[in-house]
């Protein structure tokens, strides 16, 4: 399986997982939980596809998505004490989904001709959206408008991907940007890392 194909199938299970998981955190019915993981996982993606005129947007073209999202659910419940005793599960499928869909955006921008500086943004996009949907929906401030680093994660991954792709070979350099945003991500919850902002 082409790695571009894999990564966009594994982002979407993560953060479809990610949606389901702040669904049943907040109590939603089957239909609720499903709805959340389905906007977490194509919410980023569809929105950058509209941007850049990609259209029918990714999802609609392929039922392997909603397939993808759909099992997200029964391996949620199925695990649901699991999930209960994970607090930190939410955040681990999350990470990991925004550093696989950062790559996947920035070359789906990049594959249409587009400028590097638009790529990045669109890879920041199909990143967060989602999840700030997610977080609309289930009654959260989403992270992006929060002081600790999410969006800045991504950026810096877009970033090390586009230099790192003139030197070494694609797939390698999708490897270490994603793991870039992904150790960004857990180091600034550890160590409590934020950007600065206005009190």
């Amino acid at each position: 399986m082409d790695l571009i194909i894999a990564i966009d199938y594994i982002g979407t299970l993560v953060f479809a997982i990610s949606g389901v998981l702040a669904g049943v955190e907040r109590k939603f019915d089957l239909f609720g939980v499903f709805i959340l993981g389905f906007v977490t996982a194509v919410g980023g993606g569809t929105l950058r596809d509209v941007l850049i005129g990609s259209t029918p947007v990714g999802w609609m073209g392929n039922e392997v998505y909603i397939i993808i999202i759909a099992l997200a659910v029964p391996l949620c419940y199925l695990a649901k004490n699991l999930v209960v005793k994970m607090k930190k599960g939410l955040f681990l499928f999350d990470t990991i989904g925004i550093g696989l869909f950062t790559i996947l955006g920035l070359e789906k921008t990049l594959s249409l001709g587009l400028s590097p500086i638009i790529a990045v943004m669109m890879g920041v996009v199909s990143a967060t959206f989602g999840g700030v949907i997610r977080d609309v929906l289930s009654g959260r401030v989403p992270l992006i408008f929060r002081k600790e680093i999410y969006a800045f994660a991504c950026l810096a991954g877009a970033v090390v991907y586009l230099l790192s792709n003139i030197f070494l070979k694609e797939e390698i350099a999708m490897l270490i940007s994603i793991a870039v945003v992904i150790i960004i991500r857990i180091f600034a919850i550890r160590k409590q890392w934020s950007l600065p902002f206005n009190p």
